[in-house]
């Protein structure tokens, strides 16, 4: 296993250092690499990428200004030579920092804070999946007829256990080892302990699909899709991965009408 990696740099030599270090570290795969985040932008919603390296200081976008832009961030590990831009790249919840020119062995210090960070939520997924994870889901719809699956499931949020209507379920994005319920009338989402895999499990395929790593959506409740993008009703950008693109593109020619 390991972690496939995207990096940006508008310098040609560092991001060609960046991509060597990725090359050269074995729990770490190059996936991707782009001279700007004008570049990365169109692109990176298309690929399944777990840690990235981006620039801050480039023309066009910045960098923070690009992860603040991502509906759904991977790890982010930010570069730059301006040590003042820390306090707000923490502010996006960076994974870490590194201040050019940069050294293999702190990049490889950062590398191993996001691997860490990495292992620990394929571990809370492989509990998830094998039943003995708190997911806080009760029940499962395996082997189940549409009639037979109930309206409603219940979470464990905080210290109590709700109930949620499936139906009024938007969407649910992973965030670590908790998810983030999105329910339609609800001004905040519900955060439960638990897979986003094991929750995709329980829920009416009919209806449900994971779309990418970190996203499911309620077919039902899709506003439009443009260019691999799923809008939900309250405007939510969802990217469609590369690994399930082509089971939502077919369910896309299956169901769109055309003369």
């Amino acid at each position: 296993m390991k972690m496939r990696c995207a990096a940006i740099d508008d310098e040609p030599l560092a991001l060609k250092q960046i991509v060597g270090y990725i090359e050269r570290t074995p729990f770490l795969e190059p996936a991707a690499a782009w001279p700007g985040a004008v570049e990365a932008v169109g692109e990176l919603a298309y690929r399944e990428i777990d840690l990235l390296f981006v620039d801050i200081d480039m023309p066009g976008l910045s960098g923070l200004d690009f992860v603040r832009s991502l509906p759904v961030a991977p790890m982010v590990v930010f570069t730059t030579a301006y040590s003042e831009y820390a306090v707000e790249g923490f502010r996006l919840d960076a994974t870490d920092y590194l201040l050019k020119p940069i050294g293999y062995p702190d990049f490889v210090r950062a590398a191993e804070r996001a691997w860490r960070r990495f292992r620990q939520v394929a571990t809370a997924r492989d509990m998830g999946h094998s039943g003995h994870g708190a997911d806080g889901v009760h029940g499962s719809y395996e082997g189940l007829a549409p009639s037979d699956r109930p309206d409603r499931i219940f979470v464990k949020s905080e210290y109590r256990t709700v109930p949620v209507e499936v139906a009024a379920i938007s969407h649910i994005e992973s965030m670590g080892e908790y998810m983030r319920i999105h329910v339609v009338g609800k001004a905040h989402p519900i955060t439960t302990l638990g897979s986003i895999r094991s929750m995709a499990e329980r829920l009416p395929a009919a209806d449900f699909m994971r779309v990418h790593r970190s996203h499911i959506v309620n077919l039902r409740r899709m506003a439009a899709v443009e260019r691999g993008v799923i809008i939900t009703a309250d405007g939510t950008r969802i990217p469609v991965g590369e690994q399930y693109r082509e089971e939502f593109r077919g369910y896309m020619e299956r169901n769109t009408f055309s003369k």
